[in-house]
């Protein structure tokens, strides 16, 4: 199975939300806490945690857990900062980097193994979930994306880099409409903290 680094974003700044949603409870654990653990469970060979001053303390939790933090200091940029921040410190032997969201506390483990198993399959290129005719995230680049990923700039992710290179994306269909659910609004974020099963 090919190498891949998981580039987990944790220093968006919950504009919407009005409070840091990331740091809100889930279970027994915090949103991106628990969106990191499914990473952890799953077939990737290293997670880059890229938090920002409004979730610094987090890393202490997961010492010793194989987990690489990295702090970004100008996450008021936008998410391109936050990439970059992420892929920089990614393994330079990765075939593959997954580029994931800290506001996705539904996705599955599953999920991302059939991301993985689908990019083997590919040779390369660019995979994604889709549900119900959407794409969603995570999203798993070829390392040969990296460059273009280093150049992105401003509050965007890598839609400008599917929407450049459309013949090289590879969705994977899925029954999981974790994959475009994330929480930007209150009305995300589900009464009781109740979460389903996963893995």
């Amino acid at each position: 199975m090919a190498k891949v680094s998981a580039v987990l974003l944790g220093a968006g700044e919950s504009k919407r939300m009005g409070v840091n949603k990331l740091s809100l409870p889930w279970g027994k654990e915090t949103v991106l806490e628990h969106c990191l653990r499914t990473l952890l469970r799953s077939k990737v060979k290293e997670v880059v945690l890229v938090l920002s001053d409004r979730t610094r303390g987090m890393e202490n939790r997961f010492k010793g857990q194989g987990v690489k933090v990295v702090m970004n200091p100008r996450y008021k940029g936008g998410m391109s900062t936050s990439i970059r921040r992420g892929i920089r410190a990614t393994d330079q032997n990765a075939k593959g980097i997954l580029i994931a969201l800290g506001d996705q506390p539904l996705l599955q483990t599953r999920t991302i193994n059939a991301l993985i198993r689908a990019f083997d399959r590919s040779k390369g290129g660019i995979v994604l979930p889709s549900y119900r005719g959407r794409r969603g995230h995570p999203v798993l680049f070829d390392r040969c994306y990296k460059k273009t990923l280093l150049s992105l700039r401003g509050d965007v992710g890598g839609k400008s880099i599917l929407e450049g290179d459309p013949g090289s994306v590879v969705e994977v269909r899925t029954k999981s409409e974790a994959v475009v659910k994330d929480i930007d609004t209150w009305k995300d974020y589900p009464k009781g903290f109740r979460i389903r099963k996963i893995g």
